[in-house]
């Protein structure tokens, strides 16, 4: 079966506080289940919230056992999710921007973010990337937010075999119009379906613009959020082509 139903996860985080992160990402896993997700992708740093502060004393190894609830409800939901978090890959090693893969079948995959935003160099290094999860027929690249600011990198995926294209990221206002301008060029370039999971609202300092979007392999815009708040972008192909749907998540 290849994966015909994906979804952003346009999440609010609490700043710092990651239990209560994992179980709003919980109820975003339900959510997306209930609507036939078969792979949902979280904004950057979704556990923690973009706090670069905080980065260095919050960031674990990605086989800690913090994540085992998330990763026990993804094999319940047979749902593949992708979640933001600060990494170490050895204990004394420096901190890395992670997007993990919490697997449907109980896998693990890492990405770490490649290219760093300016300023983000105080609390990060750079990351290594990571290998494309595979879906059935469908080839999924994943970027962090800056990652994507180098065309090269999604070309590099393109080039690779990439038919998706999953970004988590961080967009204010200012940086909403050339940013996704850039997203939706790679979908019609490559041919690629590309995912963008901005976060719900304001985190780190920052006014995050919402309006997590997915484009179609033509560049066509399949579905967006409408603005912040907490939702499910969901796109579905079948034999009749491309069905877009917002959904909101209920804030507890």
């Amino acid at each position: 079966m290849t994966v015909s139903v994906f979804a952003a996860a346009q999440s609010i985080s609490i700043a710092g506080d990651v239990r209560a992160n994992l179980s709003h990402h919980q109820r975003f896993m339900r959510a997306a289940a209930g609507q036939g997700v078969q792979l949902l992708v979280f904004p950057e740093l979704s556990l923690t919230g973009y706090e670069r502060g905080l980065a260095a004393e919050l960031a674990i190894l990605p086989e800690d056992v913090v994540l085992q609830p998330l990763r026990d409800l993804a094999q319940a939901l047979g749902l593949t999710a992708v979640v933001g978090m600060p990494i170490r890959l050895t204990a004394d090693g420096p901190v890395l921007i992670g997007a993990l893969v919490l697997g449907a079948d109980g896998s693990l995959g890492v990405y770490s973010k490649q290219h760093l935003h300016p300023g983000e160099e105080i609390a990060f290094a750079p990351g290594h990337g990571g290998s494309m999860l595979t879906m059935g027929q469908a080839r999924i690249a994943l970027a962090v937010c800056a990652d994507f600011s180098h065309a090269g990198h999604a070309a590099a995926a393109a080039g690779q075999g990439a038919t998706h294209y999953a970004a988590g990221v961080l967009i204010t206002e200012g940086g909403y119009l050339p940013d996704t301008t850039l997203l939706q060029g790679y979908a019609r370039q490559h041919a690629m379906t590309v995912l963008m999971a901005n976060h719900g609202g304001a985190t780190g300092g920052w006014e995050s613009a919402g309006r997590s979007a997915i484009w179609g392999p033509d560049g066509s815009l399949l579905a967006a959020a409408p603005g912040t708040g907490e939702l499910l972008v969901i796109v579905r192909r079948d034999v009749n082509g491309w069905a877009g749907q917002v959904v909101p998540v209920a804030v507890l």
